[in-house]
Formats: C-alpha cells, sequence, structure tokens
C-alpha cells in the first residue's frame, strides 16, 4: 500500500495550468477521444470530455478499483464491501447533492486548479506536474471516457 500511495502522491499538480490565468480558461491536454481545448468556467468544467455522458456503472468499478482509480486510497464512501476505504479526503457519500457534474469533472480532471495544495493527482492534464515517475509522464492517468464515466457515478451519490 505505501508504494500505491507514494505514486499517487507523485502525480499531485503544482500550481494551476499553465497558460490559464483568471477564473475562465481553457485546459488543452487531449488524449483518445478527447475535445481541444474544453473550457473551465469559475470552479467548473461544464462540457464533456468526449461529448457524451459517461456510464454510472463503469464509474463505479473505477472508483473502487484500487489499480486503476485508486479513489480508496484517500476517500471513503458508499461502498461496503471495500475494507480499508481512505480518510484523507472528503467522503464521496453524496457527492453528486454538493456539485454538480461539471464541477465534479474539474476536480477529477484538475484538482490543483481549486486548490494548489491538493494531494489529488490530475488524472487527465499532463503538462506542468511535478514528482511524475518517468513511465507516467506526459500520460493522463484516466481516459477521458473513463474520467465521464466517474463523472456519471459520483453524480449518482446523492444525500
Amino acid at each position: 500500500m505505501r508504494v500505491i500511495a507514494a505514486a499517487v502522491v507523485g502525480f499531485a499538480a503544482a500550481g494551476g495550468v499553465a497558460g490559464i490565468a483568471g477564473a475562465q480558461g481553457m485546459i488543452g491536454a487531449e488524449g483518445a477521444g478527447a475535445v481541444k481545448g474544453v473550457a473551465v468556467v469559475a470552479d467548473t468544467m461544464p462540457a464533456s470530455l468526449t461529448r457524451a455522458k459517461g456510464d454510472p456503472t463503469r464509474g463505479r468499478a473505477i472508483v473502487v478499483n484500487r489499480q486503476v482509480g485508486l479513489c480508496l486510497l484517500c476517500h471513503s464512501g458508499p461502498f461496503e464491501e471495500e475494507r480499508f476505504q481512505g480518510n484523507l479526503a472528503p467522503d464521496l457519500r453524496g457527492a453528486g447533492s454538493r456539485l454538480s457534474a461539471g464541477q465534479l469533472r474539474l476536480r477529477i480532471v484538475d484538482p490543483g486548479r481549486l486548490d494548489a495544495q491538493t494531494i489529488m493527482p490530475s488524472y487527465y492534464r499532463t503538462e506542468g506536474l511535478v514528482r511524475v515517475a518517468a513511465a507516467y509522464q506526459g500520460k493522463p492517468i484516466l481516459t477521458p471516457e473513463q474520467i465521464e464515466d466517474v463523472v456519471a457515478f459520483l453524480a449518482t451519490l446523492r444525500d
């Protein structure tokens, strides 16, 4: 478990997205199926990275998978079957009640844009990161489709 934690912290972002200023901007990271220049408005990324809705069932599988999303390393949530859930980050219960899909998306794509001190990795942005293992440099952790699946799942978590 210690090795996984080091890998996740190694992806942590330092500062905001290079080339983005003010409360609005664009994130230009590209990947399979990505929309170039996805708009960021205040604390939200309103448009889907794929121009399609994600699948909540696949999203849940990513969230609980300790080799793909690594979400439960830091977060806890309504996953009774999963042991050893994290307590470093907010509980995912009610995430869909507290945040819009666009707010959830930005927090996954580039959490450092909202909090420069976050230890949450950027699951999509690849530029301007520090302490990234050589094997992962220039590569997003999740594909745009996987991000949309996670957003779709988290949006279902209501109080």
